[in-house]
């Protein structure tokens, strides 16, 4: 009998969330994602050491930020066929501006080393700001991928921007839902497709495939493999190493669980949201609110360590 991970990739497209490249052949995903905090815990051990200390060099601080996090990008392409996505730094989640030169900075390492733009995501937190700066470039030939994803109304303006992908978080979702309901929360009654973070991306995705929006949805922070397995049918799942160990690991059967087909039968009401309307109806939405800071603020947190690494290399 086939692992629950081959029978998912019948249905799903599997992208391996991590900046240790060297977990990722075993699993042979299509894709591959990385963030400040993976590639700060992948940079400390000691099989990276070498490439920090490669990666300084003459420049500013920032700029040697792009080029570590480019450098572990082109470390994982060579295990991948598809796209790695490199995140511009925190800090920007507010400034369009800043994010548009971050991230034709990256891309333009990227093709340096001969990287076409396809085969990278640039990803950016889903601010109003973020997105913004994700739809201009777009327009330049620069795919992004729109992460922090808490609320339909962050999607809703992420399709109106046409970027390439957002990546709903489920199991932060799952775990403000948790934390809310104290002693009162039942595990198994908020299991599978009553998890609170699968519903959210099974909404997302409905609305999607119900109106014909291109942009890939792909489900991401997953808490156990229960999760990933609810969202078989998703355009793409990205999960960590230990849960893709979990999944190569175990036998049994994996089906469709989200249907574009079914999706188009299902009734919606198509919806915008101009600035005022988005931000009302994210501040109105306690746990996007929440998560979205709480996100951005760890991100930063550990953007700043990783400054500091690089400054004791140089």
């Amino acid at each position: 009998m086939p692992s629950q991970l081959d029978s998912l990739k019948q249905f799903t497209k599997v992208v391996a969330d991590t900046g240790d490249f060297h977990q990722i052949a075993a699993y042979q995903p299509q894709d591959a994602t990385t963030n400040p905090s993976l590639i700060l815990k992948a940079v400390q051990k000691p099989d990276y050491a070498g490439l920090l200390k490669q990666t300084v060099q003459s420049g500013s601080l920032d700029e040697r930020m792009d080029r570590l996090i480019v450098r572990f990008g082109l470390e994982i392409l060579q295990h991948i066929p598809g796209r790695v996505s490199t995140e511009v730094d925190a800090r920007l989640s507010f400034d369009t501006a800043a994010t548009i030169a971050r991230a034709e900075r990256i891309m333009a390492l990227y093709r340096s080393e001969g990287i076409d733009s396809d085969r990278v995501l640039i990803k950016i937190a889903a601010t109003w700001e973020g997105i913004q700066a994700a739809a201009a470039l777009q327009q330049r030939g620069i795919r992004t991928n729109l992460t922090l994803l808490f609320s339909f109304v962050q999607a809703v303006a992420c399709a109106d921007a046409q970027v390439q992908l957002i990546s709903p978080f489920v199991g932060r979702i799952y775990d403000w839902y948790k934390k809310q309901a104290g002693s009162q929360w039942d595990e198994a009654a908020h299991a599978g497709v009553n998890d609170p973070g699968v519903q959210s991306v099974k909404r997302i995705f409905d609305y999607y495939k119900h109106f014909g929006i291109e942009t890939e949805v792909m489900g991401a922070s997953f808490r156990n493999t229960g999760q990933i397995l609810a969202l078989a049918g998703c355009d793409l799942l990205t999960i960590s190493p230990e849960l893709l160990q979990q999944l190569a690991s175990s036998e049994g059967p994996v089906s469709l669980a989200l249907d574009a087909q079914a999706a188009r039968a299902t009734p919606q009401q198509r919806v915008h949201f101009d600035e005022a309307g988005f931000r009302f109806a994210l501040n109105e939405d306690a746990m996007a609110t929440e998560k979205l800071a709480e996100g951005i603020r760890a991100f930063a947190a550990d953007a700043i360590k990783l400054d500091a690494l690089l400054q004791a290399a140089t």
